[in-house]
């Protein structure tokens, strides 16, 4: 009887509440602004996911890519990392139940992050990659005038507590969780700014430069959704699972990290749940193409 009703009226009354979701645009004028903002909340959303947009790849291998061994891989990455500029930074903040920083006001919000980097006119890209993000709504213009510094951006972002190389007694090492969807390139871009330099030579050197920066859990999507049946890219694995792009659109850097989180969560609620959380270790540091699963 009445048992029955009190506990759908208390799941009622616990239910996530979604509030509509904006996309924080930072350009070179409010990036200490954000990143002040970013640091003020990361405490209490320590779930990170990130998106890259860069000009495509331009170096091919003569072999497929799942012929490829990971050193073979990681060279072919760093080939394209190191001869291309980033465009855009998509980064989403939640807490263990999914929540987004709302800032207190009644929108939740996610980053995206705008460079100047790259010149259309003049730097090496594939022109097909770039068709699709001017078809998305990238304006290379604007963030040739008004995008980030990319220097000041890895200076901030170290210093915001997204990576722990400033860190020396690592505290929030073991709650940081960080989550890509095919993150290979991702992770490429985002060392490469932070180091300020070429990528490592070897890949060994690669996968410690992401343990010093981002702890001890690094997941990358791509790699867990075979073990949940899934298959696809990003969207096509969020739409198997019923998830809606909550604002923006493909292929725009806040939008796709923002979708990464929805469908993770989706994932750990649906797939990694209860005693079946440990399978979750499994994956841990496996990125697409540099590491195989055990």
């Amino acid at each position: 009887g009445p048992r029955i009703g009190v506990r759908a009226v208390w799941r009622e009354n616990h239910k996530k509440t979604e509030k509509p979701v904006r996309i924080r645009e930072v350009w070179q004028e409010n990036l200490e602004k954000e990143f002040r903002i970013i640091q003020s909340v990361l405490g209490q959303y320590p779930n990170v996911s990130m998106d890259i947009e860069f000009p495509g790849v331009v170096y091919q291998s003569d072999k497929h890519y799942s012929l490829l061994s990971p050193s073979e891989c990681y060279l072919m990455m760093k080939k394209n990392v190191d001869a291309l500029k980033i465009i855009q930074f998509g980064l989403t903040l939640s807490d263990a139940q999914g929540n987004l920083p709302n800032l207190g006001t009644e929108f939740c919000y996610v980053w995206e992050f705008n460079f100047q980097d790259f010149d259309v006119d003049n730097d090496l890209h594939n022109p097909e990659s770039i068709d699709l993000l001017k078809r998305q709504g990238i304006d290379f213009l604007k963030n040739k005038q008004k995008g980030i510094r990319s220097p000041q951006f890895a200076r901030l972002f170290m210093l915001s507590g997204l990576s722990f190389r400033l860190d020396p007694l690592w505290l929030d090492r073991n709650r940081r969780t960080l989550v890509t969807f095919h993150g290979t390139y991702d992770f490429g871009f985002l060392i490469k700014i932070l180091i300020q330099r070429e990528l490592p030579h070897n890949l060994s050197d690669f996968m410690m430069l992401i343990r010093v920066h981002f702890g001890i859990t690094v997941y990358d999507m791509k790699q867990m959704i075979g073990f949940c049946g899934l298959y696809g890219g990003l969207e096509q694995v969020a739409t198997s699972l019923k998830i809606k792009r909550m604002a923006g659109k493909s292929h725009q850097a806040g939008s796709d990290s923002l979708l990464t989180m929805q469908t993770y969560m989706e994932l750990r609620k649906s797939y990694f749940n209860g005693p079946r959380m440990v399978l979750l270790n499994k994956f841990n540091y496996i990125l697409t193409g540099l590491t195989k699963v055990c």
